[in-house]
């Protein structure tokens, strides 16, 4: 008899799908039988993931959609493109995401409008996209990426850590309008991960990018679980925990100045 696994019939969608976490929550969802919705700016490497996951994990459908989210136009071309492929989604994962490091008064501004759209604007478009078909259905799942940066003031990441504390506000809020429904908002919060982002937004040489670095696949899986059970925030890894649990009894002022440390270039 064919084992049933937890994700047949049911479809995910997943941003920022062709490499890091976004690539990891991928294999995850492959595993339990979802069929795939890929999103990303990548169409070469998405269409080799999801093929391969497809034919790894006998799925029954697995879709690709090439989009820039960093643009305003896109959350809503990428709903219209999905409902045409009759295709519903039951779990939403927001996982797309940038930063830029450096002084806020030298930082390109077009770059950081870009990064607010990106992680700001098109994470809450997409939700309310997506999060109205689940409310008429009540049933869904909808995991937003956070981070520790969620919790602190991140000096030489100015942008990047202002989006992701919205990230939070915005989840936890949500999360709190749909506590009597079947739908459920989780955010993931890791800490400097071992992805290419610290190169995209010119970091590779600060504190944080050569410190410890959690390890993509471990981080998705926190997200994953955690997004299963329901709960409502994931900090992933010990090290992260701690440093969150610090913000707790530490000032904002000196959160600051520990940030800032760890995000200075190293000499």
């Amino acid at each position: 008899m064919k084992k049933h696994r937890k994700g047949e019939g049911k479809t995910v969608l997943i941003t920022g799908a062709s490499n890091g976490f976004g690539m990891e929550f991928a294999k995850l969802f492959a595993k339990d039988g979802y069929n795939l919705i890929l999103v990303a700016r990548s169409t070469n490497r998405m269409k080799a993931l999801a093929y391969s996951l497809q034919d790894a994990y006998k799925l029954e459908k697995v879709c690709v959609v090439t989009s820039d989210l960093s643009r305003i136009e896109s959350p809503q071309k990428i709903y219209n493109e999905v409902k045409k492929t009759g295709l519903t989604v039951d779990v939403l994962v927001n996982n797309a995401g940038s930063g830029h490091f450096g002084y806020f008064y030298k930082t390109p501004l077009q770059r950081e409008l870009d990064i607010i759209q990106l992680n700001a604007t098109s994470l809450m478009q997409l939700t309310k996209l997506f999060l109205k078909d689940m409310k008429q259905r009540n049933e869904g799942k909808i995991l937003n990426l956070g981070s520790v940066a969620s919790f602190s003031p991140t000096p030489l990441q100015a942008i990047y850590g202002a989006t992701k504390a919205y990230i939070l506000s915005f989840s936890e809020a949500l999360a709190n309008e749909l506590k009597d429904t079947n739908i459920t908002v989780t955010t993931l919060c890791p800490g400097a991960s071992n992805t290419d982002f610290f190169h995209k937004a010119h970091g590779a040489t600060t504190r944080v990018a050569n410190g410890p670095l959690s390890e993509p696949e471990e981080v998705a899986r926190d997200g994953y679980k955690a997004m299963m059970k329901g709960e409502l925030k994931v900090i992933s890894g010990a090290m992260n925990k701690a440093q969150v649990d610090l913000t707790r009894v530490s000032s904002d002022a000196a959160m600051a100045t520990t940030m800032q440390k760890m995000d200075k270039e190293m000499e």
